[in-house]
């Protein structure tokens, strides 16, 4: 079917024949007209249209940017304001998180959580103070120095072993290794902790140092306030206390020295940490410091049984407990608490400064929890 051309007569060319055409002429292939008719700028301008879509060269028009401006705008606002609610929430719920940021305890607390190396010698102070934040079931020991220290009984490390007092390299390892044994029946298992017979510590010491070993079975069958087994064993009474948790705080170190011919003494000094709960939500850590110096004997000098260890001396400090114990037990004593036992007579006491030794002497009280 024809059409008209801008004059309204009729062409005798379709559209695609007359672009066609023009395409040839274009290319020098073809006989252009000298001066293109009213039909053929119409069909080239219908052309430049196909190629370019309305708005592809001006941009879109007035209305249709503040439309869409203001529907990002809208979004925007929606955005923020949800945002915003959201903080608000969470600062209801938790707006320490707020403070933190502005008294500057956020970066004190990360920094209270990067791990300890290990202690390798006794420290010449108490350790750094720390945000005094209260302990709780989901994090005991917030607020502690023992925040940074060892877990269990990754914090009891046994010193490289040589040849001292004429015992072999051998035999000094083997009473470092029981060492370790002993303090992590004694203060880490779980059975001896519940108030259980500590059997797996009882079988590392020697039968044959007989007085010693008699007054220890003598506290754990019938404790009393000179044969008392906490002097040895951390024991909490399971009717009244449980663990938080399940993890111990330990830090401190051992040493060897050599002693009489034919002995070498393991000097231990550790730090336990135990959190405590009565079984709501208040948590209390009970800080138990023990010194115990261990003699490894060669048994062809001594009266000695050769794969057990004696007892040369040993001391404890217990913190956040009752002053005295009782039926063999431990007794945390939590802050809504009120006071049991005899009132503490002594000097206060950081219980986490390990410079010094064990005092001793009237109980006291402490200075940090």
């Amino acid at each position: 079917m024809g059409g008209k051309d801008g004059d309204g007569r009729s062409s005798g060319i379709s559209d695609e024949e007359l672009a066609a055409f023009l395409e040839r002429a274009a290319a020098g292939t073809g006989e252009a007209p000298r001066e293109p008719s009213a039909r053929a700028r119409m069909v080239t301008e219908r052309l430049r249209d196909q190629q370019d879509p309305p708005g592809w060269r001006t941009g879109p028009t007035g209305q249709g940017i503040r439309g869409g401006r203001g529907r990002a705008k809208r979004r925007i606002k929606v955005t923020l304001a949800v945002v915003f609610i959201a903080g608000l929430a969470l600062v209801a719920v938790r707006p320490e998180l707020v403070i933190d940021r502005v008294t500057g305890k956020s970066a004190a607390r990360e920094g209270a959580k990067a791990p300890l190396p290990a202690e390798t010698a006794r420290p010449t102070a108490a350790p750094d103070a720390v945000p005094p934040d209260q302990p709780t079931l989901a994090e005991p020991f917030r607020g502690s120095p023992a925040l940074r220290w060892a877990d269990g009984a990754a914090g009891i490390e046994v010193p490289e072993a040589t040849a001292v007092g004429g015992l072999t390299k051998e035999q000094v390892a083997d009473g470092l290794a029981k060492a370790k044994q002993f303090l992590v029946a004694a203060n880490l298992e779980p059975a001896t902790l519940r108030g259980e017979r500590p059997a797996a510590a009882l079988a590392i010491l020697d039968p044959q140092q007989s007085e010693v070993f008699q007054r220890v079975e003598r506290s754990l069958t019938h404790p009393n306030a000179e044969d008392d087994p906490t002097q040895l064993f951390t024991r909490f009474d399971p009717a009244e206390v449980k663990p938080v948790g399940g993890v111990v705080k330990v830090r401190g170190s051992m040493r060897v020295e050599p002693g009489e011919p034919g002995e070498v003494r393991v000097a231990t000094d550790y730090t336990f940490v135990h959190p405590m709960t009565k079984g709501d939500t208040s948590v209390q850590r009970t800080i138990v410091r023990r010194q115990i110096t261990f003699s490894v004997l060669d048994p062809a000098r001594w009266k000695a049984t050769g794969d057990r260890l004696q007892l040369s001396e040993y001391h404890v400090e217990s913190s956040n407990v009752e002053c005295e114990a009782t039926r063999g037990y431990l007794h945390p004593q939590f802050p809504q608490d009120a006071p049991t036992g005899p009132a503490p007579t002594g000097p206060a006491s950081d219980p986490y400064d390990r410079s010094q030794d064990i005092k001793g002497g009237a109980c006291g009280t402490v200075t940090r929890s």
